[in-house]
């Protein structure tokens, strides 16, 4: 009886896990091709002036950005038609530059923070005035190292 019954103890298998790589690595690949990294959204119109001499940024992450011109036309009833500043996706005044700075700076590792700079786009047609007066509040909070954005020659 013993030879067509057995015994009635069956082990339970373990669990494979040859194919968990390939389902995390699916997952991996979804997420980085659905998602997109956050940036500022424009909310002045910015037409870049020519540039004699083009440099590129070594890091991008370490940049911050300061737009300078007139509102988009979709905004122009509420701000009116003068030049702007945008710090990151809001419109402020001359003396934020100050705390938008101080944030970007505690956002980055410590090591980091000495080789942050601001890049400045502004629109070909805003008057030197506005430029000069972020600048300076730049030079008070000590962010010395500033880009400015241009349209290369060849586009």
């Amino acid at each position: 009886m013993s030879m067509f019954g057995g015994n009635n103890k069956k082990e339970v298998p373990g669990i494979s896990s040859g194919s968990l790589s390939d389902i995390v690595f699916m997952l991996l690949f979804f997420f980085m091709v659905t998602t997109q990294m956050r940036e500022t959204e424009n909310k002045v119109q910015v037409k870049l002036p020519e540039a004699s001499e083009v440099t590129k940024l070594e890091r991008k992450d370490l940049s911050s950005y300061i737009n300078i011109g007139t509102p988009i036309r979709s905004l122009q009833a509420q701000y009116g038609t003068d030049a702007r500043i945008q710090l990151n996706d809001s419109f402020k005044t001359k003396e934020d530059i100050r705390d938008f700075v101080a944030s970007e700076r505690e956002a980055m590792n410590e090591g980091d923070r000495p080789l942050m700079t601001v890049c400045i786009r502004a629109d070909q047609d805003v008057r030197m005035g506005i430029i000069t007066d972020v600048k300076q509040e730049l030079r008070r909070c000590s962010a010395l190292k500033i880009m400015y954005s241009a349209r290369r020659p060849s586009e």
